[in-house]
């Protein structure tokens, strides 16, 4: 056989045996595929997550989790069961195994994770770093493209991600983010979105997001989608949920199924297509029950359930990681890889960040292993602009890791902005991942932001004239 930079082998799915960790020895079959017992279950604190682990673990382990809390994390704690057995899936986890499971690193960040002092944010992170709240058309309602919207429908999720890009709205206060609230109760926010949806024919396309749309009681799911239905405009619905990963069990209830049953029948009968769209970052997290649950939503009708991932350090930054992921959906779950995204410039997320570059280069690994359908985008989601394949982009200062890119349409915040589609927009690599000058070059912007930029169109201009 031809020697390949990547062999594929056909894995079968496993459900990692709950029962090696001491906190869930007891658990039966029937209390583990219970989605209330799930919930219930759920690790949010140290004190449940030392009961789940016992003295498996070290207690610099528990210290290190303390501290990150304490100190930089975005995102409080909230873990369910399903998710931490897929941290050292095939053994007794020790602390070591722990520190370097690619789950455990973004699922249950600790405070050695992250970069040191003012390293750990980039000097141009925001908690808000897409500006979605600045584009809400009502609240909670993002328009930033010409025919799509966001609808955040509420600010919880069945588990919280430690690089949450809405860290700012989504999930309890921590110690560093003081989160914002919605002012409107869920029923008048949503009345709003239908209404505004209703006066706006140019919108086909609307994702269900929040938070996670397992966190909503399917009646009220049920009741926003069939809303979404009657818009004659609206031609596309998503609906985002981590939680078909993170808790599969909630998507297996018989009365979700029914309800899900009921949508895609509508949906199919007005020539809507109905998705379901999850957020898997490790082939790992990819389990029996992962692809039982998304079986049920495809014999349930839903068109595709699809996969956005985010590319993270240490989690899935190499080509056999990316394409072990997306061959463990494909091929065991039915779940049909879509996007990455680069991971955006939140606070104290530059531990997690890869730069543009190697998102090109990983991009470009990916071709020609799967099928064409199934070749996930890698994307970056540039601020004031929105998703931008890597290879998009109009200008990339390597050096400096300042990568500039285009737009073809108007966010809902540009409408009488006549420079808008003229405009070069930036993003920025993670400093640390920088050649040595490019990290002098912001050290020095730090100490004198005029002579740095004088000093970065200096050299601008004398490498056009050399192309030249």
């Amino acid at each position: 056989m031809l020697e390949q930079p990547y062999e594929y082998t056909a894995r079968a799915l496993v459900e990692p045996d709950w029962r090696r960790l001491p906190g869930f020895a007891d658990v039966t079959v029937e209390q583990w595929r219970s989605a209330q017992w799930q919930r219930v279950n759920c690790v949010k604190n140290l004190r449940q997550l030392r009961g789940v682990y016992g003295d498996l673990l070290d207690e610099s382990f528990y210290a290190d989790v303390e501290a990150d809390q304490a100190g930089r994390a975005t995102m409080s704690l909230l873990l369910p069961p399903q998710m931490l057995n897929t941290m050292v899936p095939t053994a007794v986890p020790t602390t070591a195994a722990m520190l370097a499971d690619p789950v455990r690193r973004y699922m249950l960040p600790v405070a050695s994770d992250r970069l040191a002092g003012a390293a750990a944010s980039h000097p141009y992170a925001a908690r808000d770093s897409l500006h979605e709240h600045e584009m809400w058309a009502v609240e909670g309602l993002t328009h930033r493209y010409p025919t799509k919207v966001l609808a955040e429908l509420l600010p919880t999720c069945p588990q919280y991600c430690g690089h949450c890009t809405r860290m700012d709205l989504v999930g309890n206060s921590t110690p560093a983010v003081t989160k914002l609230k919605f002012d409107l109760k869920p029923v008048d926010r949503q009345a709003e979105m239908l209404a505004y949806l209703r006066r706006t024919p140019g919108v086909r396309d609307v994702v269900v997001s929040g938070g996670d749309v397992a966190n909503l009681p399917f009646r009220n799911l049920e009741a926003f989608v069939s809303g979404l239905l009657e818009v004659e405009s609206v031609r596309d619905i998503r609906l985002a949920t981590k939680a078909l990963m993170g808790m599969p069990q909630h998507w297996l209830q018989d009365d979700v199924v029914a309800g899900m049953t009921r949508l895609a029948s509508t949906a199919r009968a007005r020539g809507v297509s109905l998705a379901v769209h999850t957020h898997v970052n490790a082939a790992q997290s990819v389990t029996p029950l992962v692809a039982e649950a998304a079986q049920a939503m495809l014999a349930a009708g839903v068109r595709d359930v699809r996969n956005q991932g985010v590319l993270l350090h240490g989690v899935n930054d190499t080509a056999t990681q990316l394409l072990d992921l997306c061959f463990a959906l494909l091929d065991g779950a039915g779940v049909t890889p879509y996007y990455f995204y680069m991971c955006d410039m939140i606070p104290s997320a530059e531990h997690w960040r890869v730069p543009l570059s190697q998102g090109q280069t990983l991009q470009h690994d990916l071709m020609g292993y799967l099928p064409g359908f199934a070749t996930p985008r890698i994307v970056c989601d540039v601020p004031y602009v929105g998703k931008r394949w890597v290879h998009q982009v109009a200008e990339y200062d390597r050096e400096r890791g300042i990568s500039y890119w285009t737009k073809n349409y108007r966010t809902g915040i540009e409408r009488t902005d006549e420079g808008a589609l003229d405009r070069r927009y930036t993003y920025y690599d993670p400093i640390h991942s920088l050649p040595g000058s490019g990290r002098r070059w912001w050290a020095d912007r730090a100490v004198d932001p005029v002579a740095a930029e004088a000093s970065a169109a200096a050299s601008r201009q004398a490498s056009v004239a050399q192309l030249g």
